[in-house]
């Protein structure tokens, strides 16, 4: 990974098992994760392989969301299958809250 930069922001998790995961480097001085994005950051394990760990923004924080020590070097692969899942629902639960904002304000009128 760049020394200039914190990770990098996951864009899109194809839903095939072996799809890819589209993502831009974050920049040191990069604000905080949007509510529901992902940060994925690692680096070298100290004997082999990659420490990679996984971050949320949520809506007032970032929350460490998952840590893979010492993955292995097709790491991307092994942390796609989370990354899906978490970003499926961070959506599922957008829509939902949406709904009841819509719902709430129908009562009203």
């Amino acid at each position: 990974m760049p020394t200039n930069v914190r990770g990098v922001l996951v864009e899109r998790v194809s839903a095939l098992p072996d799809g890819p995961l589209d993502v831009t480097w974050l920049a040191v001085e990069s604000p905080k994760l949007p509510l529901g994005r992902i940060r994925l950051h690692w680096e070298p394990a100290s004997l082999a392989g990659w420490n990679v760990t996984a971050h949320l923004g949520l809506a007032t924080t970032e929350v460490h969301l998952a840590s893979w020590p010492a993955a292995p070097d097709d790491w991307p692969s092994l942390v796609r299958p989370t990354v899906h899942e978490v970003l499926g629902l961070c959506a599922a639960l957008a829509v939902a809250t949406a709904a009841l904002d819509l719902s709430n304000r129908l009562i009203q009128v």
